[in-house]
């Protein structure tokens, strides 16, 4: 009998697939609610990808007799989970220096305010990007992506920020192209030069030339979403809906850094703008959480922040899922408030602290967070017609993702049909 499909790469001898599917039809969106549990788990399963696409997933015997594969290029599983690489949904991939002075400084007590009073805070990191080079900012990102790649991310959502002028907004952004050209992560990018008010601005000056930007970065498509930090100390409402609806009308998909440090009413200014998501969430109101619920706005949380700041539990994860809203997962990985890079440890915060159930955070970090990323239908999923993007753990049951944090499980990562980890080290030439 003639296989009726060619394929490229075999996954075969899989003990737990995770293609992410619903039990019943596939949803045009973010998953909700009791969705939000349906991973889509097959037992003894194969996974078969074409040209960097999913062709087959299924039970194993039927996969292997539905394709034609030459022998060296069937991996096996050795019978343990396979699952789709993770979508980081908010970092701030690209900038220069730390500021590990800062993190002993909050532990005895100072507020994020205060830091950023005393001359720390995001302006410091300014300083330090604005006078590094394209080269060397290009550098610290590709090695960034690394350490993102082996905890199994494939895909991230990177913000700029750090410039707060346009020529070093514009570094930033073009340093993201570059690591999406040229590493196997997929990176997203979304412009924030409103992330803060540079020192020596006129603040209404300052704001009008964010509003200025906008053309600039949308004529040389360095960015598919603009960002706005409304919250205290940073953009007010009134400013932060200046400058969304400006780029709304330029045809800018919208974020929101949200009620982080104190509840300014964001998240419902997100949803009345049609954002694609508000993130953080810490001091969301009730009325925000019935907003997100009935909005098509997706809420990005961000535990390990929460956790680093010493806001615990953080944001109200099992509220905003019990009321309908959908929930994605982010690292935040920036040099101030998060420097995790690491998508399980943020499942295993977000199930103890922020009370996810496991199977919730694995769809947070993959299938909706790609819908919070501008991915959705293409990452995030291991059925036909999705990008073959699958992580190969050292673990017998899903659960064990998030359960046994602390080390990493992942053995190997196919990036688009290609093998790039294997035995937890990244394939020279990848």
């Amino acid at each position: 009998m003639a296989h009726a499909k060619e394929a490229d790469l075999l996954i075969t001898n899989i003990g737990q697939l995770l293609t992410m599917e619903p039990a019943r039809v596939r949803p045009r969106g973010p998953k909700r609610g009791r969705d939000a549990r349906e991973l889509g788990v097959i037992s003894g399963a194969a996974l078969a990808c074409k040209n960097g696409k999913v062709i087959a997933a299924g039970r194993a015997e039927e996969v292997e007799a539905e394709v034609a594969v030459d022998d060296s290029n069937v991996l096996d599983a050795g019978g343990r989970v396979v699952a789709p690489g993770f979508v980081d949904a908010h970092t701030h991939l690209v900038f220069a220096g730390w500021r590990a002075a800062e993190y002993g400084m909050r532990s005895e007590g100072r507020s994020y305010l205060e830091i950023a009073a005393a001359g720390g805070g995001i302006l410091s990191t300014v300083r330090a990007t604005r006078e590094a080079s394209f080269e060397e900012l290009c550098s610290r990102a590709l090695g960034f992506l690394d350490q993102m790649l082996l905890c199994g991310t494939t895909s991230c959502e990177a913000k700029s920020g750090y410039g707060l002028d346009l020529e070093t907004e514009l570094k930033q952004l073009r340093v993201a192209r570059y690591c999406d050209e040229r590493h196997p992560v997929d990176v997203v990018s979304t412009f924030l030069g409103a992330h803060a008010i540079p020192r020596t601005a006129h603040r209404e000056t300052y704001i009008s030339q964010v509003i200025e930007m906008l053309p600039v970065v949308k004529g040389q498509e360095l960015a598919e979403f603009v960002d706005v930090f409304c919250d205290e100390g940073a953009f007010t409402i009134d400013e932060t809906r200046r400058i969304l609806l400006s780029a709304k009308e330029l045809g800018f998909c919208l974020k929101v850094h949200a009620d982080e440090i104190k509840w300014t009413g964001a998240t419902e200014l997100a949803c009345e703008l049609g954002a694609v998501s508000c993130d953080h969430l810490i001091k969301v109101s009730e009325q925000g959480i019935r907003a997100l619920a009935e909005s098509e706005t997706t809420a990005v949380l961000l535990p390990a922040t929460s956790v680093f700041l010493g806001e615990c539990p953080g944001a109200p994860g099992r509220a905003l899922i019990d009321a309908g809203a959908a929930v994605a997962l982010g690292t935040d990985f920036n040099p101030g408030t998060s420097t995790a890079m690491s998508m399980p440890l943020c499942m295993t915060l977000a199930c103890s602290m922020l009370r996810l159930t496991p199977e919730e955070a694995f769809t947070a970090a993959t299938w909706n967070a790609a819908w919070a990323s501008g991915l959705g239908g293409k990452a995030g999923g291991l059925s036909p017609g999705f990008q073959a993007d699958a992580v190969v753990f050292e673990a017998e049951d899903y659960r064990e993702i998030a359960y046994r944090f602390g080390t990493s499980l992942v053995d190997t990562v196919v990036k688009a049909g290609k093998i790039v980890v294997s035995g937890g080290r990244i394939v020279k030439g990848a």
